[in-house]
């Protein structure tokens, strides 16, 4: 029997989380659920939501009102599939990946794991350069200093290792990074948006003309992108929730976390994008900031905003680090975290340095990421709505004797749903580089290409026929809400 190297944790009695894969007992349960609110605030501030909400009025060509559907359409759809698995975690007391073992079998894990382990590696990439940036402008406003490759090297590893650290500490650190970041940024985006509603030619932004439906559908798939790349870690953040924890406050703290920051960030986009259509295409996705804000506003934005980047560099490096025990990478969590931070610090100089289009390779990559991410989202999902009981002690056995070997380690019927969902996604995908040949029809020029292989995964893993294992009960099976009873020695959690 295989388990993961560090066995207890301690996030409510101090800073260091040692804990890694293996379910989190009742006793270490203190989570609350209002602390999921600042967590998904600062899973979402990031300058880059200005440019995507600029990159609707300029690329898809949508009006103000438009945007707005979309502000608040995207968040909604997106942060609400991520608060439905999040359930997952505090039902199972496991991160997303490992509870995911059930589902596809323990050597079928490891294919979802890996796409999954790997698209993270761009979404890290993509937050360290944003955040490398933010520090260049910001030392470029204060004192001058110009962009040269050696300072871009500098600015990347110090905000690497800053994402490192973080993550390396655990949830604690997180939740309390979180609670300030989401305090700080609320402040100073008010400020921001005063100055916009004081400084802005509204007769010009309420004169774009309305966009076609097809756009204004293809900008709710490009905004929700990001909120879907997060539904796999969603498992990680609710894991120290108690079994009697509200679903409904925990899909409610996610989504309101999201939106609070998704929705005014969208819509100051679209609105500098009026004056400043330029930003919707600039390299740098952030220099803009100085250009259109006074210094006084600007530099302290920019810092907690750069602060916001870390958060979500450190909370996504988290959950990579679990996902990569989930591969097999016998290290403690915190040490996994460091094969991310290396990556991210190598394919963000490539990016800084040798890509010619940083706003065409993100849409690329977040087009991508969905439908990479949506074909595990169909399969578990519709399992999560099923299953009675997750093992706790199977989640850890990777030996043939776990409860979740199946038929040779895989679970074929998701495997072969996620499969067929995963190709069926690319068929309909277009990116700057890769076109699927079903890409011209109305779900490909809709971008809904995600979408499809949700449905698709869904559908075909609820009709193929069951593994029997899989459903079947194990000794000392806890029921779905803590009766105060004790458990026996090999505890099933119920979902």
């Amino acid at each position: 029997m295989s388990h993961a190297s560090e066995t207890e944790g301690a996030p409510s009695g101090g800073t260091l989380e040692s804990r890694g894969l293996e379910p989190v007992p009742d006793v270490e349960r203190t989570g609350r659920v209002r602390e999921l609110f600042p967590t998904w605030v600062a899973a979402n501030i990031s300058v880059l939501l200005l440019t995507m909400g600029a990159g609707l009025i300029v690329f898809n060509g949508l009006n103000f009102w438009q945007v707005l559907l979309v502000a608040v359409a995207a968040p909604v759809l997106s942060y609400g599939i991520v608060g439905l698995i999040s359930i997952a975690g505090k039902r199972g007391g496991a991160p997303g990946m490992a509870l995911s073992r059930a589902v596809f079998g323990q050597r079928g894990n490891l294919f979802p794991g890996a796409l999954i382990w790997v698209a993270r590696w761009g979404w890290e990439t993509i937050n360290a350069v944003t955040g490398a940036y933010a520090v260049l402008t910001v030392l470029d406003l204060l004192f001058g200093v110009r962009s040269h490759t050696f300072l871009i090297v500098v600015t990347l590893l110090v905000f690497v290792s800053c994402t490192f650290l973080v993550s390396g500490l655990g949830i604690t650190a997180l939740r309390v990074c979180s609670t300030w970041s989401t305090y700080l940024f609320g402040a100073f985006s008010v400020l921001v948006l005063g100055y916009l509603v004081a400084n802005t030619d509204w007769s010009a932004v309420f004169a774009e003309p309305a966009g076609s439906t097809a756009m204004l559908v293809a900008g709710i798939g490009t905004i929700a992108a990001g909120g879907i790349s997060w539904v796999p870690s969603g498992p990680d953040f609710t894991r120290y929730l108690p079994r009697t924890a509200s679903s409904k406050a925990v899909v409610g703290s996610t989504v309101g976390g999201a939106g609070i920051v998704v929705l005014p960030m969208v819509l100051m986009g679209a609105v500098m994008a009026v004056s400043t259509p330029d930003l919707a295409s600039a390299q740098d996705p952030v220099s803009f900031i100085g250009e259109l804000l006074p210094m006084w506003i600007s530099v302290p934005y920019l810092v907690i905003a750069l602060i916001g980047m870390l958060l979500i560099n450190s909370m996504s490096m988290y959950s990579a680090g679990f996902t990569a025990q989930t591969l097999g990478i016998k290290v403690p969590r915190a040490a996994a975290v460091s094969v991310n931070a290396v990556i991210s610090l190598v394919l963000g100089f490539l990016l800084m340095v040798v890509a010619t289009s940083f706003i065409g390779s993100f849409i690329s990559f977040l087009t991508l990421l969905a439908v990479a991410f949506s074909a595990w989202i169909g399969v578990f999902g519709v399992d999560m709505l099923r299953r009675r009981s997750y093992d706790a002690e199977a989640l850890m056995d990777t030996s043939r004797s776990s409860a979740y070997w199946y038929r040779g380690g895989f679970a074929w019927r998701a495997m072969t749903a996620w499969g067929v969902a995963l190709a069926t996604g690319l068929l309909f995908t277009r990116v700057d580089w890769f076109a699927g040949p079903l890409a011209s029809s109305w779900i490909g020029r809709n971008g809904l290409g995600w979408a499809a292989t949700t449905v698709v995964a869904g559908v075909l893993y609820a009709v193929l026929p069951r593994e029997r294992a899989a459903e079947t009960a194990e000794p000392g099976a806890v029921a779905a809400e803590p009766t105060g009873k004790p458990t026996g020695t090999r505890e099933t959690v119920s979902i």
